[in-house]
Parts: structure tokens; C-alpha cells; sequence
């Protein structure tokens, strides 16, 4: 299956990579060239931006140098704080580190509440216990509490800490509570596509800014999603042969070969 980059999920990725180095402001004329270098059109870059404004996550500010631009606002600054250590993490999950339950009522009235919730919780990583009630690994706490806050859902959710204690096996309640063949599928998919440039780019000797930034900003836009479709469980509870880990290793592997270089597109003005 090809994979799928629309204008805003790729404004938002450049923003979390490469627009919180400085005062974070990028002018409109930049976004359509750096956007442009994987093929966005400018039209598709204006609307884009306009999406992000009214949905908050974009606000005005001109550059340092007085063009119009914008940067992120606080809400969307802590979303991709709360996801760099999904995004960029290497730490190795523990089964002591416990889970966190998510239990949440809605009433009636507000039943369009109840389903923004459970496709909330599903994009944290969060699967479905029971009715009502959502589990994920402990150290998703803190950003959950800071989206739930932020989407003014939380009068409708307790969250507490906890352990499994049975009576299934853990590794057979993870696999009831999340669907791993389509998380597995995913890491696939992304091997499939990124896996080969990360070869490619092993065996060059030469990272020109503008191919590595091209190659970069897609594998990431891909990237970003999978650590919140996968809840990164202990490899104990996992199925053998799970590729999370060879997927994990590309993308660091990408980002460690191609960030710098790209960055120099970005904040350079060209190749």
C-alpha cells in the first residue's frame, strides 16, 4: 500500500522537527519551498496552514527578519513535547512499570463526548479492557492527563495506576486488548518503504542537505504515527518475530544519517 502524506500532517512534522530550535516562526514563502521539496503544492500549503490556525494549532508571528509566518501555539508545543519521547525513544519497556486505566462515563446528552474519548484514547495507544474502560502502559500518564485537559474531557475520565494480576496470562489480556496483527502490519509497511533509502544512504559517502531532508521529513511524517498505534508493550508480552524493534532501528538509523543535514536545508534557505 503506498503510503500517504497529506500537507498538514507534513506542516505539522516539520514544525516538531526542525520549528522549536529557535523562536519556531517559519514565513509562509518558506513552508512553500520546504513543502514544495516533497512535493506539495503551494495552494494545498496556504489551505493547510489555514486548517492548522482554526484548529489552534498554528498562530501568527512574523519572523525575525518581519515576514508573515506563524508558530506553533502552546497547545500544539506540548503535544509534540509529549510525543518526543514516543518518537525518539530508545528506552526498553518494563512489565513492572505497571498500566494506567482509563475509566470514563459520558451521559447521554453528550454522547458525541464518548466517542471523541475513545478515538482520543485510541490515538495515545490506549486499548479497550472492557466497556468504558481503557488500559496502556504507565508512562503514557502525562500526556494522556495533558490531552484529555486540553480537549476539556477530563470531567469525564478517572485515571488510576495498577498492575495485572489475572487470571489470564498478561501476554493473552494484551492480545485481547489490542489488535497486534494490525499494529505488526504497520511496522511492516514502514520497513517496506524506508527500509531500503536507509540502505541507500549507508552506502553513500555524500548527504546533500535537500535529499537528506526530503528522505527524512517522509520517514518521520511515517514514523510519528506508529509509537501511538503501538503501545510499546515488554517484549514478553509480544508474539515472536515482532518487528517493532527493525522498524524502530530504521527510523533511528534515518535520523541519525539524515537530521542534521536536513536541518541545514531548513535553516540554510536551500541546498
Amino acid at each position: 500500500m503506498a503510503e500517504q502524506h497529506t500537507p498538514r500532517s507534513l506542516i505539522v512534522t516539520l514544525y516538531g522537527a526542525f520549528g522549536r530550535e529557535t523562536a519556531g516562526s517559519l514565513a509562509v514563502a518558506e513552508l512553500i519551498r520546504l513543502l514544495g521539496a516533497v512535493g506539495v503544492d503551494a495552494p494545498s500549503v496556504r489551505s493547510s496552514v489555514s486548517r492548522l490556525k482554526r484548529r489552534g494549532l498554528l498562530v501568527p508571528q512574523r519572523t525575525a527578519a518581519g515576514a508573515a509566518g506563524y508558530t506553533l501555539s502552546a497547545d500544539a508545543r506540548q503535544l509534540l513535547d509529549d510525543g518526543d519521547e514516543r518518537i525518539y525513544g530508545h528506552a526498553a519497556p518494563k512489565l513492572s512499570d505497571g498500566w494506567v486505566l482509563a475509566i470514563f462515563s459520558v451521559p447521554e446528552a453528550e454522547r458525541h463526548k464518548r466517542h471523541l474519548l475513545r478515538s482520543r484514547l485510541a490515538r495515545l495507544g490506549f486499548g479497550t479492557a472492557a466497556p468504558g474502560v481503557w488500559i496502556a502502559p504507565a508512562r503514557f500518564y502525562d500526556e494522556t492527563r495533558h490531552t484529555l485537559r486540553r480537549l476539556q474531557l477530563d470531567p469525564y475520565v478517572d485515571l488510576f495506576r495498577g498492575e495485572h494480576l489475572g487470571f489470564a496470562p498478561t501476554a493473552d489480556a494484551a492480545a485481547r486488548w489490542w489488535d497486534l496483527a494490525a499494529v505488526a502490519k504497520q511496522h511492516e509497511e514502514f520497513l517496506d518503504a524506508h527500509g531500503a533509502v536507509l540502505r541507500m544512504w549507508e552506502s553513500r559517502t555524500d548527504t546533500p542537505p535537500e535529499e537528506a531532508y526530503r528522505d527524512y521529513l517522509l520517514a518521520l511524517d511515517s514514523w510519528r504515527r506508529l509509537p501511538y498505534a503501538d503501545p510499546g508493550l515488554p517484549e514478553e508480552l509480544l508474539p515472536d518475530g515482532w518487528p517493532g524493534g527493525r522498524s524502530a532501528a530504521v527510523f533511528a538509523g534515518l535520523h541519525k544519517r539524515l537530521r542534521d543535514a536536513g536541518a541545514e536545508f531548513v535553516h540554510g534557505g536551500g541546498a
